[in-house]
Formats: C-alpha cells, structure tokens, sequence
C-alpha cells in the first residue's frame, strides 16, 4: 500500500506532524514543570532546598543527553526502513516512559531506587524524543510542493507550543482545585498518566499517514545508505555542528523561559504558583504566534535572514529579561516570559524546513535530528542547571541573563557560517 500512495491532504500531513510533536512536546514538558514544582520534594526529600532543586533539574536534563543517542538510533533506521515506522516507535516510546514516571513510587515508598528508576525512565524518555522532531518535519517537508516547505514545516514547529499549552493547563487547573498537600501527594502524577490517552490518538493518526514521496524517490533509485551516520560524519559533519549551533539560542530562550523561571518566580520572587503558570502560558501564545509567523515568512524571504534576525535581537534580549522579572511586577515578569517565547518562536519557526534542507536525502533523518539533539544538550540541558548555579553563588539575575545573551552569540556566529536553503531541491 505505502509503496504507492495516493497524495495526502494538507490537513492529513499537518495533523500527523503536528499531533505527534504535539503529545511528545507534552510528555516532555510535564516532566519540566513537575522538576521546577514538586519533584525535589517527591524523589530528592533528605536534600536542601537548593540541592534539591538542582538534582530534579539534572534529571531533567537527563533526557537532553539521551536525545542525540536517540537521533542516531532513530535516525539510522528512519534513513534506512523510512520515515513512518521510526514516528510511530519514537511515539511508543515515549509515552510508555511518561505513564511509567506517573506511577513510579517516590523516596518514601522505595528509597533511593525511586530517584534511580526516575533517571532511566527520564533518560528513555529522551531516547523517544531524539527520533520524534527530526521524523515528524521530515514527514512535512518531503510532502510539501515547492516553495511551501516552511509553510508546511510549521505543523510540526506548532507542535511544542500546542503541547506546552495542554501540559501547563492541566499543571494549572490541578494547582487551582488541589490544595498543595493534594498536588504534592499524587495530583502531580496525573498529567503523566493522561499520556495514554493522547498516545492512542497519535498512533491512529500517524499510521493512516503515507511515507514521505522523497525517501520512497530515495529508495526505488537505490540512494539508500548502509550506515546513514558514516555518511553523515564523512560528508556533512560540519553542518551538523553548525546546525546544532544555530539551534542552541532557541533551547536557552524556552528552557530558561519555562523551567528556571518557573522555579524562580515561586521560590524567589514570592509570585504563587498558578500566577507563573498562567503567565507562561500566555508567553507560549507568543511562541506559537512567532512560530508560525516566521516560518511562512521563511518561504518568501528566506530561512536564513529570519532566523539570524530573531537571533541578534536575542543577544540584547538576554540582559533584558531578567531585570524586569527583578521589578516584582506581575506585567513586567509577563512581558519578560513572552518576549522570550516569541522571539524564540520567531527563530524556531523556520528551523523545521531549514535543518532538513541542510542534508541529502541517503541520511537527512539522522542529520537533521543529530543537529536538534545536539543543540538540545547545550541550550535545553545546561541553563536551568547554570541559572541555578549563578544565583546558588550569589551571582545576580543580571549573569543568568548575560549567559542566555552569549549562548545567542554562538548561534549568530553559526548562522552566519551556514547558507541560504529555501531554494534547494530535495
């Protein structure tokens, strides 16, 4: 049947890329918003406060370093077998860690096994999201017609904002009708388990979906490569390196927007719990409206100009946001939270055409996913676990900022060295 398919709809292909990412992004971000919420107490109790907080955000960050040996596994076979089967493995994958954190007893019932067995799931949980992007824009690209791939790419960009969205909102609606002792107990767990729900859907969408007509292109003339990775690294390791560079800026932006600031607002700025949470929600609106702004303006301007734009208004971004976070002011922490999310929307948008472009077909899922993954462990990892540091030592909000100002740095520097893709032929 896949080998061959009748042309799917648009809104078929933006319902596989856009759901999957969507319920992947959902199961990795509850887990970020449970580590900046409850988890030091549920998993790290005989710890202080600040130790605490530091050991739930090292397993968060966990995951980040399990995404790029989840991208060469996932993309060695989505190079190799294609695109559709590695979507719905990553997907299974995935979900089955998340419902598994949702029902794993913490320190009190089990000990130090329960932070343990957190880490391996944690770390599964980044192997399935290491296959997740790079499948899911390639699925949108290499169905897109010409001069639209970054209209299409943009269902699958939508993703992370949908999935924080619903992730955030469940996190929200808990905190307002649970009291904390509730929430601390078993309401957290919740959202880990609705995981199972949202998978079954994922799975009845993305396997009613075609494979991509490029890769079954690839595979009838043979350009099918044996080791996809060996390939890569002969061929194209230098835009792997300077993809993963220019994606650095758009991990910092969300990852400290999200996660470090999160923490940092309940637990030193006093701000209650549910008033984050709202706005950061309302900062994720920005994400999804500079997302999809930015990537349908890619297709007429080109990728490149919009990103290395985006970007070089991150570096003097970063010295901003945290002086006005610093005021107290709910209005002044919420334009923080949505300046941040929007200019990373307004980079991240084209990235989902602009990676995939980067590569040749014989290891474009490996490529593009090596590049993601490797920008996540610098740019997704490293800030909420450097932010803590800085203010554990004394260092004010001025130097969590300047960090996210260099970190934009290096992706300009990386951007400027990679070229124009709008043009090329897949």
């Amino acid at each position: 049947m896949d080998s061959h398919p009748a042309e799917p709809s648009r809104s078929r292909i933006a319902a596989a890329s856009l759901i999957g990412t969507a319920i992947e992004y959902y199961d990795f971000y509850i887990y970020g918003t449970a580590a900046a919420l409850v988890l030091n107490s549920a998993f790290f109790p005989t710890l202080d406060p600040v130790a605490g907080t530091l050991a739930a955000f090292s397993t968060f960050a966990v995951a980040f370093l399990s995404r790029p040996p989840g991208s060469v596994l996932f993309g060695h076979w989505g190079d190799r077998v294609g695109r559709k089967s590695m979507l719905v493995a990553s997907l299974l994958v995935m979900g089955i860690s998340t419902v598994a954190i949702g029902l794993l007893p913490g320190y009190e019932a089990i000990g130090v096994l329960a932070p343990v067995l957190l880490v391996v799931l944690r770390f599964t949980q980044g192997i399935g999201l290491g296959g997740e992007w790079g499948g899911a824009v390639l699925l949108a690209t290499e169905h897109a017609p010409p001069g639209k791939r970054g209209l299409y790419a943009m269902f699958p960009q939508l993703g992370p904002s949908v999935g924080f969205i619903v992730a955030n909102g469940s996190f929200l609606v808990l905190g307002a009708v649970l009291s904390d002792a509730e929430f601390g107990s078993w309401g957290w767990r919740l959202p880990f388990l609705a995981s199972v729900l949202l998978v079954i859907v994922g799975l009845y969408v993305r396997l009613r979906i075609a494979e991509t007509p490029v890769f079954l292109a690839a595979m009838e003339r043979r350009r099918i490569a044996r080791v996809p990775l060996a390939g890569l690294i002969r061929h194209q390791w230098r835009r792997v390196l300077l993809g993963a560079g220019a994606m650095i800026v758009v991990f910092t932006l969300f990852y400290t927007a999200t996660t470090y600031c999160l923490a940092y607002g309940t637990t030193t700025l006093g701000i209650p719990k549910t008033t984050m949470l709202g706005l950061t929600l309302v900062g994720v609106v920005f994400m999804a409206v500079g997302t999809a702004a930015s990537a349908l303006l890619s297709d007429r301007v080109g990728r490149r100009r919009v990103m290395i734009t985006g970007t070089a208004v991150a570096v003097g971004w970063g010295l901003v946001m945290f002086p006005l976070m610093e005021t107290g002011s709910i209005a002044l922490t919420g334009l923080s939270l949505a300046g941040t999310l929007g200019l990373m929307g307004l980079i991240f948008g084209p990235m989902g055409a602009y990676l995939p472009e980067l590569f040749r077909t014989e290891f474009r899922y490996s490529g593009a996913s090596a590049a993601y993954s490797l920008g996540g462990v610098l740019g997704g990892a490293v800030p909420p676990l450097v932010a803590t540091g800085l203010r554990a030592n004394g260092l004010g909000a001025l130097a969590v900022g300047g960090y996210v100002s260099a970190m934009a740095l290096l992706s300009l520097l990386c951007l400027l060295a990679l070229p124009e893709t709008r043009d090329k032929s897949l």
